[in-house]
C-alpha cells in the first residue's frame, strides 16, 4: 500500500509539474509537443546510441516522448512527468499526439534530484494498444528494457526486440540507464480536450484519426522525415 501511495503522489507531482496545473491549457500542451519535437532530434543524434535508436524507430509501431522527467525525493521517491504518445503507420506517416503522465516510485535510501529526457520506443502493437486503453505499468501488463549503447552493446538488439518497450534517457547530455520497471502511462484527458478543442479518447486520436491540430504538424514531419531516412 506504500507503494501504491508514493506512485499516486509521483503521478500528482507530474500532473503539476512542470506543463502546469490540474487545469492544464492549451498553451502546456503546444510547449510539451514543441519540447518533444527538440528531444527527438537530440535522442537521433546521440553519439552514443543514435544507431540503436533508429533502428528501432524505423520498426516502431509508436513513441512515448517526455521532454522532462523530474526524479528526487527523501526516502520516499520516484520520478515523474508529461508526455506525448505517436503511433508510426507502415508508410511512416505519425499520428498526431495523445498525451500521458509518466511516473514510477520507489521506497528506500535516497535523496536529491535529477532532470532527465525520456523516449519509450513502443516495439508490439500489444504494447501500443495497452497504452491507449488506460492505465499501464511497464513491468507489469507491458515488458520493457533499457535500450543497448555503446560499440558493445550489438549482441543485445535483437534479444530488445522482444520486449514491448525499449527506452533511452539523457541527462545533460549524457545516457542514463534508468529502470522503467514499474514506470505508469497514464492517460492526460485534460490536455487533449485543451489541445484540440474537444473530448476525444487517445485511441480516436492516434488511431482513427478524429482530431487533428497543425501545431502537430512539424513534430509529425520530423519524425518521418527522421525514420525514413
Amino acid at each position: 500500500m506504500r507503494i501504491i501511495a508514493a506512485l499516486t503522489l509521483v503521478l500528482a507531482l507530474a500532473t503539476a509539474l512542470p506543463y502546469g496545473t490540474a487545469r492544464a491549457d492549451k498553451l502546456d500542451a503546444e510547449q510539451l509537443v514543441n519540447d518533444a519535437e527538440f528531444t527527438v532530434k537530440r535522442m537521433w543524434d546521440h553519439p552514443e546510441f543514435k544507431d540503436y535508436i533508429r533502428t528501432y524507430l524505423r520498426r516502431a509501431k509508436g513513441v512515448v516522448v517526455v521532454p522532462t522527467l523530474l526524479k528526487g525525493g527523501f526516502i520516499i521517491g520516484g520520478e515523474g512527468g508529461s508526455g506525448v504518445l505517436m503511433a508510426r503507420a507502415q508508410n511512416n506517416e505519425w499520428s498526431y499526439p495523445s498525451f500521458v503522465s509518466v511516473g514510477s516510485a520507489s521506497i528506500g535510501l535516497q535523496i536529491g534530484g535529477q532532470t532527465s529526457e525520456l523516449l519509450l520506443i513502443i516495439m508490439t502493437g500489444r504494447g501500443l494498444q495497452a497504452i491507449l486503453d488506460d492505465q499501464v505499468q511497464i513491468g507489469g501488463e507491458l515488458s520493457g528494457a533499457i535500450g543497448p549503447y555503446g560499440s558493445s552493446a550489438e549482441a543485445s538488439t535483437t534479444t530488445n526486440l522482444d520486449a514491448d518497450i525499449i527506452a533511452y534517457s539523457i541527462s545533460k547530455g549524457a545516457f542514463v540507464g534508468v529502470n522503467i520497471e514499474g514506470t505508469a502511462l497514464v492517460p492526460r484527458g485534460s490536455y487533449i480536450r485543451s489541445y484540440y478543442g474537444q473530448t476525444v479518447s487517445p485511441h480516436a486520436v492516434v488511431l482513427e484519426g478524429k482530431a487533428g491540430n497543425p501545431h502537430a504538424d512539424s513534430l509529425r514531419a520530423t519524425l518521418k522525415s527522421l525514420v525514413s531516412q
